[in-house]
């Protein structure tokens, strides 16, 4: 049992543990216009999803106890390898603060007690490592603290610390706290994964060659022509994919339809000072994708441990990333310090000589008997695309982001498999980041300094589950349940515009790696699927697209033309009213109207943002603050479309040689996640053309997937194409469709604090 300030559906039938009359509760309608009620702030208590202790049923305690009899069992030698020793928490008061990521005499402190050594002091520092350090402020706790996994090399710490061998052997391995690894878990960036597999296959061919040179068998040797790859989009999926090939010796060309970052940065900084939108080369075109001016975050729910997502990190680190991001609890790059990481990632694929073309647009694919051979190409900078080009290619990796709208519209006329997906859309909400601090740190606010002190910068990310179950609910009326949630939380950040049309108005946050600046900002979304596309009669497999363009267009009217951006303060929105003249100020550079945006949705959409609101608030008390400014509108969340292609070889269902890969194709969802499918589709292309011989889950680990599209003509198709895939994916589907319902578990608990686990 914990007491949380929040409750959710989920988590606590409304029924049983908070009768609470909603503030906005009428008897004809759910949301009239009554003068705004703040819902006093009450703690009730709830079972957490994760329980413990005596709150584990039965079946968990058992199946943790035969957990720990493993763990025990499985160590041989206890003075050897390492001891990994996790959740070491440090109050702040004993921590030298956030940029400190050493051992210091605070940590030493908190090792001591693990392993019960009576003066921490005498512990060499030498023979421990940071491995994780995370800051938690929850108000379920009683202090703030800092939070660490370390690693303890047993070997190192005797050497220089004998006395240490009776405490050492009276250690016992316990689950989530104390492992033991009888060897170092060593990870290295990408390019010495793959060198280091070229030369084991090498070693392995020559000792087949010589065994069976007298057997007149013959081996299937490397091709003599180069194959030659064409990656679609520089983003991270393409950039990561395009590294891996070029590594493996693949004739790899990657086409970007933007222009570099150096070239790019003074295109946005035209839009930003003289509102001049470069088609082409925007916040979402470009060299790095729309990553590159974000916040950057490193942040990622596939398995921040995994091998490939360590991959990923190193290579980061190769290219200039700060080595903290290995050991941030929340790592971001920001954008100053992506600029030049791009720059170094650009320089080493041209080293191995990856040709390189930015500003060109890919118009069409060249297909022949249902084959890729090639693609289309003019010049993004010449509208009237008179100088078509037709580059023939043995493959085609499509890497472009979910922006890259007309590719869409090309695959479908090809008549290739596009499958909708749920999504998101709402607003961006922005607060003073000074409000966030004192809400989120209380006295440790003044701790932050703006992005200097010895706390980070305060974020949050909260959750809301609207059932039409639940008495509170606003859909009395509609079957449809919906999550509403932050997405992407700029802390220290602003407000930037990501239309790629002057007829449209998308925006999204970013902040630099300092997050120095005044505003906090946020989205705050509510998830939307084929019915509400169906109801404003968009069908087939752009509705998507065409249900994101229609908000687009109803803001940029909304906010009067020249890239303007509607806004309303939360209590007007909740109150559904507009001030005109108490308006606070905003970190979007190119103005802002007030507007009516509880307009601007439909009205179900509308009361599941306004209900999730007020829940919020209870959780984050001052949320619905006059300083919170909603800005519209947030549209691109995630793709809105998923292209099909098989598990085991990436390649598209619909048309071979083509490979869909990353955000845009519906199979990531952010830097880190596109990184990592980028990889794996490259190690999976190099198979195919023969340049890689082995497995590359034994390395990296199994590929975390974006999941299954809940769409049953796709999954009928699958099982045609190979029936060995059908009771494992209806587990799959019907496991997902669970899930589904209760959507807040893919963001865990809703959090009440900076913390990161």
């Amino acid at each position: 049992m914990v007491a949380l300030t929040m409750s959710s559906p989920l988590q606590c039938p409304s029924k049983l543990l908070f009768p609470l009359p909603h503030p906005y509760c009428n008897s004809v309608l759910p949301y009239p216009t009554p003068r705004l009620l703040y819902p006093r702030r009450q703690t009730v208590r709830i079972i957490c999803a994760k329980r413990r202790g005596k709150q584990r049923y039965p079946s968990e305690k058992k199946k943790l106890k035969l957990k720990q009899k493993e763990v025990v069992s499985s160590v041989s030698n206890k003075f050897e390898g390492i001891w990994r020793l996790s959740k070491l928490a440090v109050s702040v008061q004993n921590d030298p603060g956030k940029d400190f990521l050493e051992v210091h005499n605070g940590l030493l402190q908190e090792i001591a007690k693990v392993l019960e050594f009576p003066v921490a002091s005498m512990l060499p520092a030498e023979a421990f490592s940071v491995v994780r350090k995370s800051f938690d402020a929850r108000k379920i706790l009683k202090e703030a603290k800092f939070v660490y996994t370390v690693d303890m090399d047993v070997r190192k710490l005797l050497s220089l610390e004998p006395r240490t061998w009776d405490f050492i052997s009276r250690l016992e391995p316990k689950v989530g706290l104390i492992e033991h690894m009888p060897h170092e878990r060593s990870s290295h960036d990408l390019t010495s994964i793959v060198r280091d597999f070229k030369d084991s296959n090498d070693d392995t061919l020559a000792r087949e060659h010589r065994h069976n040179i007298d057997s007149s068998v013959s081996l299937k040797c490397s091709p003599a022509r180069k194959p030659k790859i064409a990656v679609v989009g520089s983003g991270p999926s393409g950039l990561f994919a395009s590294l891996v090939l070029a590594e493996f010796g693949a004739d790899v060309t990657l086409i970007e339809r933007g222009q570099t970052v150096e070239r790019r940065g003074r295109d946005i900084g035209a839009l930003v000072v003289r509102r001049i939108l470069e088609s082409e080369s925007n916040f979402c075109f470009g060299e790095g994708g729309a990553g590159t001016w974000s916040d950057g975050k490193l942040v990622t729910r596939i398995g921040r441990n995994s091998g490939s997502v360590l991959a990923i990190m190193n290579t980061l680190v190769h290219f200039g990333a700060p080595k903290n991001i290995l050991v941030d609890g929340k790592p971001h790059l920001g954008t100053d310090r992506l600029v030049p990481l791009l720059r170094n990632f650009r320089q080493h694929l041209q080293s191995l000589g990856v040709t390189i073309k930015f500003g060109t647009r890919v118009d069409d694919l060249l297909i022949q008997n249902g084959h890729v051979m090639g693609v289309e190409v003019s010049d993004s900078t010449n509208k009237l695309q008179l100088d078509c080009k037709r580059l023939g290619f043995d493959a085609v990796i499509l890497a472009v982001g979910h922006s890259a709208r007309d590719i869409y519209q090309m695959l479908l006329s090809h008549n290739l498999d596009l499958v909708p997906k749920d999504f998101a859309v709402g607003f961006r909400v922005e607060h003073p980041q000074e409000l966030i601090n004192s809400i989120q740190y209380s006295g440790l606010a003044n701790e932050v300094c703006r992005g200097r002190g010895k706390v980070p910068v305060a974020d949050y990310k909260v959750v809301q589950y609207v059932s039409n179950e639940d008495e509170h609910s606003p859909f009395k009326l509609e079957s449809t349940s919906r999550s509403c949630y932050s997405f992407c939380m700029c802390p220290g950040g602003q407000v930037v515009l990501t239309s790629t049309s002057p007829s449209e108005i998308c925006i999204n946050g970013m902040s630099f790696s300092r997050r120095s600046s005044r505003w906090a900002n946020a989205a705050l979304v509510v998830t939307v699927s084929t019915k509400d596309f169906d109801a404003l009669n968009f069908h087939g497999p752009l509705a998507g697209v065409k249900f994101q363009r229609e908000f687009e267009r109803r803001a940029a009217l909304m906010g009067g033309g020249n890239f303007v951006v509607p806004v309303q303060t939360v209590p007007d929105f909740m109150e559904n009213k507009v001030s005109v003249t108490s308006m606070p100020p905003s970190s979007y550079r190119l103005g802002v109207k007030a507007a009516s945006l509880h307009e601007l949705f439909p009205m179900y959409m509308t009361d599941a943002i306004r209900y999730s609101i007020s829940m919020f608030d209870k959780e984050l008390p001052g949320f619905i603050s006059k300083e919170a400014l909603l800005h519209g509108v947030e549209t691109r969340t995630s793709s809105p479309i998923q292209i099909p292609r098989h598990s085991d070889t990436y390649e598209s269902m619909s048309l071979r040689g083509l490979y869909p890969v990353g955000e845009g194709a519906g199979y990531a969802g952010g830097i880190v996640s596109a990184a990592v499918d980028g990889v794996y589709t490259g190690f999976a292309v190099a198979k195919n053309f023969d340049l890689f011989h082995g497995d590359i889950e034994s390395v990296l680990g199994k590929a975390q997937g974006a999941g299954f599209v809940k769409n049953s003509r796709w999954k009928d198709k699958i099982l045609h194409v190979n029936p060995s895939y059908n009771r494992a994916l209806q587990t799959v589907l019907l496991f997902t469709k669970r899930e589904y319902r209760r959507m807040p578990f893919s963001f865990s608990q809703s959090v009440r604090g900076c913390c990161a686990f």
